[in-house]
C-alpha cells in the first residue's frame, strides 16, 4: 500500500489556487481529501485537539482515507520524552481514536538539538501503545484537564503504528536503528533541502516519509527529476512494506500539486478539479 498526501490542510495561499475559489474553509478537508489518499494532521503537535474535532474529520473524508497524527510538541519539545506518561495519556485521550479505521501512524518529531539518547527512546518506545485498546487503557490515565472532553474507547482493536523523525547528527549511529527495529518503529525518511541528516534506514513494517522542500525548506517545490527519484525509492520500500508520504512545502502551495504529481507517477489516482463537482458548489 502506498499513500501519498499532505501536512496539515488550512492553509489561506491555498485559497483559489488548490482549493476552488467559492469554496467555504470549513469544507476543505472535504476537497482535500478527495484529491490526496492521506493527510497528517499537524494540529495536533501544537494543541490537544477535541474529540468532537476527530469525529468531524472522520466525517468529512471518504472510506478508506487515513490520517497519520503529529505527537504533542509537550511531550517531544518541551518534556523532551521525560516523564511522559500523563502527557501522553492526555494525548490519546484527546480524541485521536475516535478516527476509528482511519487512524495511521502516529509521528513523533524530535526537535533538532534533541541528541541522542538510548535510555531516554527506550523508555519513551516502551510506552507507546501498540494497539487501540492500549491506547484507550493509558488514555483513561489523563488528568482532570480532560475530565468532560476525553474520548477513551478504543473503536475496535486495531494495530498502532509509530513513526520518528530525528534532525541531529548524533543518530546517524548503528545502534540506534538497531533500536528502531528492536521496537519496530519507523524511522521518517526526511527530506529537509540539507538542514539535517536524510537518513532512510527500513526499521519497521512501513516506511513514512516527509518531504519538507527540495532546496527552501518548507517553500521550495520538487522538480520532475526529483519527483522521479522519489518514485523509485517508494516503489523499491514498498516492496516490503506500506509507504506514507507526506509533502510539508507548504508555504507556496506546493505540497497540494507535488503530491498529485508523485500519485500520477505511481499510478495511485490521479487530480481533476472538475470531478465531484457538487462537493465543493462549485460550477
Amino acid at each position: 500500500m502506498i499513500r501519498i498526501g499532505i501536512s496539515g490542510w488550512t492553509y489561506a495561499p491555498w485559497r483559489g489556487v488548490f482549493f476552488p475559489e467559492n469554496l467555504p474553509q470549513k469544507r476543505e478537508l472535504e476537497y482535500a481529501s478527495r484529491q490526496v489518499q492521506t493527510i497528517e494532521i499537524n494540529g495536533s503537535f501544537y494543541s490537544l485537539q477535541r474529540p468532537s474535532s476527530y469525529q468531524a474529520w472522520y466525517e468529512a473524508t471518504p472510506m478508506q482515507f487515513v490520517f497519520s497524527i503529529k505527537g504533542s510538541r509537550f511531550i517531544t519539545h518541551l518534556r523532551r520524552l521525560k516523564e511522559v506518561e500523563k502527557p501522553l495519556a492526555n494525548f490519546l485521550a484527546s480524541g485521536v481514536l475516535r478516527l476509528r479505521e482511519k487512524l495511521g501512524p502516529f509521528l513523533w518529531q524530535l526537535p533538532p538539538n534533541f541528541v541522542y539518547d538510548r535510555e531516554r527512546l527506550e523508555a519513551f518506545f516502551q510506552l507507546l501503545p501498540r494497539r487501540s485498546d492500549e491506547a484507550a487503557a493509558l488514555g483513561r490515565r489523563h488528568d482532570n484537564r480532560l475530565r468532560f472532553r476525553a474520548w477513551t474507547q478504543p473503536g475496535g482493536i486495531r494495530s498502532l503504528r509509530h513513526a520518528l523523525e530525528v534532525r541531529h547528527e548524533s543518530f546517524e549511529n548503528k545502534a540506534f536503528i538497531e533500536l528502531l527495529r528492536r521496537h519496530q518503529i519507523a524511522l521518517v525518511v526526511s527530506d529537509g533541502g540539507g538542514k539535517w541528516p536524510l537518513l532512510e534506514d527500513v526499521t519497521a513494517d512501513f516506511v513514512y516519509v516527509r518531504l519538507h522542500g527540495a532546496e527552501e525548506l518548507y517553500a521550495s517545490g520538487y522538480t520532475e527529476a526529483a519527483l522521479d527519484t522519489w518514485a523509485g525509492k517508494i516503489r523499491r520500500w514498498a516492496r516490503s512494506g506500506d509507504v506514507f508520504v507526506y509533502f510539508d512545502n507548504d508555504q507556496k502551495v506546493h505540497a497540494p500539486f507535488d503530491a498529485i504529481a508523485l500519485r500520477r507517477r505511481l499510478n495511485t489516482g490521479r487530480w481533476d478539479r472538475k470531478r465531484e463537482p457538487e462537493l465543493h458548489g462549485v460550477r
